[in-house]
């Protein structure tokens, strides 16, 4: 290449015996004679890490390790499952590979592939005296393209990520959000040199000494850990089904909130989930009033006391008593925004009897529950916490009177919404077979 035009070689490394349980990776290659240099970036197929380190185990049924080595069913589509699996890592069926193992058995990826990058490059600085960088690799396929590609799933002495925010392009323009997968990308580069069946499982780079070394904030070797996105900031954790059921059960009350601010396009995004439930009569019978002002949430939540605290004085209650109620009940006025969902029958049927018209209007409350709920569960979606507070339905005048509502609007509760002070606490398993009943 020309000179000072920037490049690098990467090659596949010859020579290199069949790997069996115990064998020292580092010695094996150093065997091979691989004329290293320091600054030179060394790929090692996870599979042969894993059989070094007997990560070899008997399996008639390969879906029954998949499941042993599987934390989280991500999303699924017949035999096909996408998890997350014990090292943190989203794929295809836990990364068991039953490929190029004897026939009954099945390999499993490296317990810790940072530690067995680490282990790699210790050992070649002590058999040859070079100074490389190591990176793991397996085999993954990504959302929304078709075709495999090697990805890093465990590096020492190597920058995994290149953090380019806070730099500029060549424009001049700032650079807020870029960040490279860099051993990613060493990684893909190696993958075009050793293939998937050509039995060549180590592949150079050289020319890129400079992703080359420790860049740990602390002087340690950082590895893999960062490249995988926390649960927080994956947007896409979740397939199709499993979302729906993560949202779902991940649905709880909050009652105490931070002081940021809630983005309103997300409570109407909830809204427009809401408005999807079930309802009779081809009706549409919800309707929320969002309190997007602090003057309108304390406005509101007044009046509501004190129509409480005249029902509890009527009911002889003392005023020590009545102040400890008041206080329980301020999980309202410490969230950031409210919604009072409302009832309307606007569409319902009169039969002019009694029973008829109260199983019209019983059906009318379930859709108005349903309704809430697609909207809690959605807020959820949006990673926003809520309470849905009974309050408002018992003193829908009040509520009715100080935000100008229709007389035909009834309050069904008000909800809390905003973002949880501290993570819910974990919630009690229920059997579901205790809820059911066959005839």
């Amino acid at each position: 290449m020309p000179s000072g035009v920037p490049g690098f070689r990467v090659w596949a490394l010859p020579g290199l015996p069949e790997v069996r349980p115990g064998d020292d990776l580092a010695k094996l290659i150093a065997g091979a004679e691989p004329g290293l240099v320091d600054g030179d970036v060394l790929l090692v197929t996870s599979k042969i890490v894993s059989k070094a380190e007997g990560r070899i185990v008997e399996a008639a049924d390969r879906e029954a390790a998949i499941d042993a080595e599987t934390v989280r069913v991500v999303a699924r589509r017949g035999p096909l499952r996408i998890v997350e699996n014990r090292q943190g890592l989203i794929m295809a069926a836990a990364g068991v590979d039953a490929s190029n193992t004897p026939s009954g058995t099945v390999l499993l990826l490296p317990e810790d592939s940072d530690a067995s990058a680490r282990a790699i490059r210790d050992g070649l600085r002590d058999a040859l005296g070079v100074e490389v960088g190591v990176v793991v690799t397996d085999t993954f396929g990504r959302p929304w393209r078709t075709g495999l590609t090697d990805v890093a799933i465990g590096a020492a002495g190597v920058r995994a990520l290149d953090d380019l925010r806070g730099g500029t392009d060549a424009h001049g323009n700032p650079l807020s959000a870029t960040v490279v997968a860099t051993a990613d990308e060493l990684a893909s580069a190696g993958d075009l040199v050793k293939g998937k069946a050509a039995g060549l499982p180590v592949a150079v780079v050289r020319g890129l000494s400079h992703v080359v070394g420790t860049h740990g904030d602390d002087g340690k070797d950082e590895g893999t850990r960062g490249m995988v996105r926390g649960a927080r900031d994956d947007m896409f954790r979740l397939g199709t089904s499993e979302a729906v059921r993560e949202a779902v059960t991940q649905r709880r009350t909050v009652r105490a909130f931070t002081d940021e601010p809630v983005d309103p396009d997300a409570v109407r995004r909830a809204v427009a989930a809401a408005v999807t439930a079930p309802a009779p009569h081809h009706t549409t019978p919800w309707r929320f009033v969002l309190l997007e002002s602090a003057e309108s949430r304390t406005r509101l939540l007044d009046a509501m006391r004190d129509a409480w605290v005249a029902d509890l004085e009527r009911d002889g209650k003392s005023a020590e008593s009545i102040a400890k109620r008041v206080r329980r009940g301020d999980v309202l006025r410490g969230a950031p925004y409210l919604v009072v969902p409302c009832l309307v029958m606007d569409g319902s049927h009169t039969y002019g009897d009694e029973r008829r018209d109260g199983a019209e209007r019983e059906m009318f409350v379930v859709a108005a529950g349903a309704g809430v709920q697609n909207f809690l569960v959605a807020l959820a979606g949006e990673r926003l916490g809520s309470a849905w507070v009974s309050s408002t339905m018992f003193c829908r005048e009040v509520v009715r009177d100080v935000l100008g509502l229709p007389e035909g609007w009834d309050p069904m509760g008000a909800v809390a919404v905003g973002h949880a002070a501290e993570e819910p606490k974990a919630r009690p398993e229920r059997d579901a077979g205790a809820f059911i009943e066959v005839r």
